[in-house]
């Protein structure tokens, strides 16, 4: 199987099923190497499905996902782990566990008998821990953390295991609004340094202002990929979300802004008297 220089991470033709349940069919796509590449769409559009095939969680009921030009699934699960980072939408931590030595798991796959924990180590767990602002919390037990508290050592992790692929699946779940923005800003601090990142984001004005690469997703079908500027139409939204709604570019940025069409009011009546 071939693959574009540009592309390390691929699927072709797949069909993705959850038992009887057919997700989505004779999906072809492919990550440009060194992207920030966001995947959009309307709840259960398959967009989280897709990524946990491209981590290889979910194996294909029909094509293949390639990794530097190999079937993913030939890939040893260590080696893998090197190469391939994942944020899944929901994990659990063991009971108990602290949130130091959680982050420190993510250096799990650069250890074998003639590696053991070393200074580098550390010095990533710390990294990691400073980039995504849980150094604080190093000694504290995971689940005494609130749910944005948890998302962020969970990207921490991640972070540790120092891949040049890192697949997110909502990295802003239970993230307020300015904790949002810290992640993405730190997802595109990762982009900017080299790392291919993967994500799939349910807000599309974010995924305008920071993806490089867009793919929009509806009914298990890309309906429209490429740079964020000739995707995000008004067009699209409508299709896509089922969302009326003027597209402006962002007075801060220039990436394009979805404004949603205002609700219809009726003259004369007034709600809640």
């Amino acid at each position: 199987m071939t693959m574009d220089a540009n592309t390390r991470l691929a699927g072709t033709g797949l069909t993705l099923a959850y038992d009887r349940r057919t997700v989505a069919e004779h999906l072809d796509v492919a990550v440009p190497d060194g992207s920030f590449t966001v995947i959009v769409g309307p709840n259960a559009c398959g967009k989280s499905t897709l990524l946990r095939a491209l981590a290889r969680i979910l194996k294909p009921a029909a094509g293949a996902v390639v990794l530097d030009g190999e079937p993913i699934t030939r890939w040893p699960a260590k080696k893998l782990a090197r190469t391939l980072g994942l944020l899944p939408q929901s994990s659990i931590a063991p009971e108990g566990i602290s949130v130091a030595d959680l982050v420190a798991r993510g250096r799990y796959p650069h250890q074998g008998l003639l590696r053991q924990w070393s200074r580098e180590d550390e010095r990533v767990v710390a990294g990691s821990m400073a980039a995504t602002g849980v150094e604080a919390l190093a000694d504290r037990a995971v689940d005494e953390l609130s749910g944005g508290q948890r998302q962020r050592v969970w990207i921490a992790m991640a972070l540790a295991q120092q891949t040049p692929l890192l697949l997110l699946d909502e990295p802003t779940t239970y993230l307020d609004i300015a904790h949002q923005i810290e992640v993405l800003d730190l997802c595109a601090r990762l982009h900017e340094e080299g790392r291919t990142v993967v994500a799939v984001l349910h807000d599309l004005n974010h995924a305008a202002r920071y993806a490089t690469h867009l793919i929009a997703m509806r009914d298990g079908r890309i309906v429209a990929e490429g740079e964020p500027g000739e995707v995000v139409t008004a067009e699209l939204v409508e299709e896509v979300f089922r969302l009326p709604c003027r597209v402006i570019d962002c007075p801060e940025t220039g990436t394009p802004l979805v404004i949603p069409a205002a609700r219809h009011r009726v003259p004369g009546i007034v709600v809640g008297t």
